[in-house]
């Protein structure tokens, strides 16, 4: 059964349930359990992406398959890049994070629940995949990439909660929130979009995805926000491609 925004209800349950597991395990997860627990979850989200990828530059013509949009892929990717590295979007969201960061650093009793919090709400929401998975939720009808980051999500809030409380758990509700506005968002544009445009946002989108996954198995450091851009890229590129 589906129903918009259901990726992002079973993204703020996962946050919840992976937290309130962490809660039980007060010393946490040994770090060989959360190595071999970020890998799985690494290939898994890679592969959500590659999915997706191959849907925008394959098709099946008389039985066989054959190549589409790869200079689609190329210039949006490639232009989108440049604009995001001109923009530094990768630095500015990581100075949101350490900002967000430095007010934490109090004294008190509360500032274990703060630090934890704060340090769950950045992980979960600074990154690709809380824009582009609400986006094809609400576009594409498929919460598939909001699935994959529920289940990063909740294993990410069960080693942190274990160790910083159960401040990790309040971290669902901005969330919650930030990745329900983006829903909303998207679904009052959806009657003004073509299926063209909307399939489009989606493949670029999952190439995205494909970063996120290639950096969590091999630890490289793809800076996946400057790739955002790529998504208004694609977009310009539908448009042009239409009049043409």
């Amino acid at each position: 059964m589906y129903f918009l925004g259901i990726g992002t209800v079973v993204n703020v349950a996962a946050v919840v349930a992976g937290g309130g597991i962490g809660l039980f395990l007060k010393h946490g997860l040994k770090e060989r359990y959360q190595e071999i627990l970020m890998q799985a979850l690494g290939l898994s989200v890679l592969f959500v992406g590659t999915t997706g990828a191959l849907r925008g530059l394959l098709s099946v013509n008389n039985s066989s398959l054959e190549t589409q949009n790869i200079l689609f892929m190329i210039i949006s990717i490639v232009l989108g890049a440049l604009i995001g590295e001109w923009w530094r979007l990768e630095d500015r969201l990581a100075g949101i994070g350490e900002r967000l960061r430095s007010l934490v650093k109090i004294k008190g009793e509360n500032n274990k629940f703060v630090e934890g919090f704060v340090s769950a709400s950045i992980i979960i929401i600074v990154g690709a995949m809380a824009i582009v998975g609400p986006i094809q939720d609400a576009l594409m009808r498929d919460p598939t990439m909001l699935y994959a980051k529920s289940a990063l999500d909740g294993v990410i809030c069960l080693v942190l909660a274990s160790s910083l409380g159960v401040g990790v758990l309040f971290a669902a509700l901005p969330m919650g929130l930030y990745q329900g506005v983006i829903t909303f968002l998207a679904g009052l544009i959806e009657p003004y979009l073509s299926a063209e445009l909307i399939f489009n946002i989606s493949f670029i989108g999952s190439l995205m995805i494909c970063c996120i996954g290639i950096n969590m198995l091999w630890k490289t450091k793809i800076r996946v926000a400057n790739f955002l851009p790529g998504l208004l890229v694609a977009i310009a590129l539908t448009g042009i491609l239409s009049l043409l």
